[in-house]
């Protein structure tokens, strides 16, 4: 099965001089591997076997669109802040043999698909995961505001 990436129409100019087109930008799974494709500068095929998980996820306006890496394991080939899916992976390896690799971000047109097309308890039902656990600021004491009646 293939899933086009997302590519908003306001991204398509500059994600264009990477070779990124409708044609060429998405994810295949079949049987036995996964290949994430966008454009010319990135393509890659991993067994399905290395697949640890998926689940959808935030990709903040700072992260940025196109081809995409933290230096801290997570490649983004992404063409769209919305719709943005996570595959990580069992084995870290390298991206454009210098980023390191344990985790691919992409804008799916149908992130719902893809993560039940993967399944068999690799994915989750699709929901959101935080990405950090949210920080108390009051960390349980009280308030020094007089309160108003």
């Amino acid at each position: 099965m293939r899933f086009a990436i997302r590519i908003d129409p306001v991204w398509r100019a500059f994600l264009l001089a990477g070779g990124a087109t409708r044609r060429n930008s998405f994810v295949e799974l079949t049987d036995t591997e996964i290949t994430f494709r966008l454009g010319a500068l990135f393509r890659r095929t991993f067994p399905r076997a290395d697949i640890e998980g998926a689940a959808g996820r935030r990709w903040p306006l700072w992260y940025g669109v196109g081809w995409r890496s933290n230096l801290r394991g997570v490649i983004g080939l992404i063409g769209s802040y919305r719709d943005v899916v996570e595959v990580k992976l069992k084995t870290r390896t390298r991206a454009w043999a210098v980023f390191p690799c344990d985790r691919i971000a992409v804008s799916l047109e149908d992130p719902q698909g893809f993560l039940a097309a993967l399944g068999d308890g690799v994915g989750s039902s699709g929901a959101e995961t935080p990405r950090r656990a949210s920080r108390n600021t009051n960390s349980g004491r009280r308030s020094t505001r007089s309160r108003k009646a």
